[in-house]
């Protein structure tokens, strides 16, 4: 069966969103409360047991909250994430530092590349600077680690074949998208693989359902991402521009 993963990013305590990872209200969308963290874990157990497919929990941005929050939260329930950290941002306030990535590591949680600099527009550079994005970053934590390091996952949502030809040519064997599928295909022998997005507000009983493998909570999201999809082709920085204003009041567009 194919395994159906979760798409999350940093959990803070209530009113003190810019605690871990990314500054701003932008970022803040995809920052879920402690408590309500707390309720999607136990509600997603039960649905975890009777799935047939394998779920995975996966985190990016690599905000500080991986460690002193996320990692034992998902330990009491016996499972393990996937953490994608944004190299460039390493040791800076609310962000891992080299300490906590290996301590995850050795809990026997799987670390990954989300970047160096977590770019806004990844698949519209060129091919070189996406494999420095790619190399970069996965040297930074393999030496970091001490093993080398074939996970990652892509910022923004921005992906094409050519971010993914370029992850396979840094050594990278497993591309975590943002496209909401279970589906996955295969880039120059890097298994590319979709993920459902959990942004805070979200119900319990939604996150649940999609760990489950439910139908309609997958289908409504896809159909929202591919309509987000083109809305970000055709709006280009204009896109990314209205995004910031809208959720962090920036007059400038």
């Amino acid at each position: 069966m194919r395994p159906i993963s979760l798409l999350y990013h940093d959990v803070v305590l209530p009113g003190n969103p810019d605690a871990s990872g990314f500054p701003g209200g932008d970022a803040a969308i995809y920052k879920l409360d402690l408590a309500e963290f707390q309720r999607h874990l136990s509600s997603i157990q039960p649905a975890i047991l009777k799935s047939t497919r394998p779920v995975r929990l996966t985190f990016d941005d690599g905000g500080a909250s991986a460690h002193s929050l996320i990692a034992g939260l998902l330990e009491a329930f016996g499972w393990r994430g996937y953490f994608f950290v944004t190299t460039n941002w390493i040791g800076k306030n609310g962000f891992l530092n080299e300490h906590e990535i290996r301590d995850l590591r050795r809990r026997g949680h799987l670390i990954g590349s989300h970047s160096c600099s977590h770019p806004p527009r990844m698949s519209h550079g060129s091919y070189t600077e996406i494999g420095c994005e790619w190399k970069n970053s996965i040297a930074r934590l393999s030496e970091i680690l001490g093993e080398p390091v074939t996970l990652a996952s892509v910022p923004g949502g921005y992906y094409t074949r050519k971010v993914g030809a370029a992850a396979a040519e840094a050594g990278i064997r497993t591309l975590f998208t943002s496209e909401p599928v279970t589906s996955s295909h295969s880039v120059n022998g890097c298994l590319v693989a979709g993920r459902y997005a959990i942004q805070r507000g979200a119900l319990a009983a939604t996150a649940a359902a999609i760990a489950s493998g439910a139908i309609a909570p997958r289908c409504r999201q896809w159909v929202f991402w591919n309509m987000k999809k083109v809305a970000k082709a055709v709006g280009g920085n204009q896109w990314l521009r209205m995004r910031k204003w809208v959720f962090n009041g920036s007059p400038t567009l």
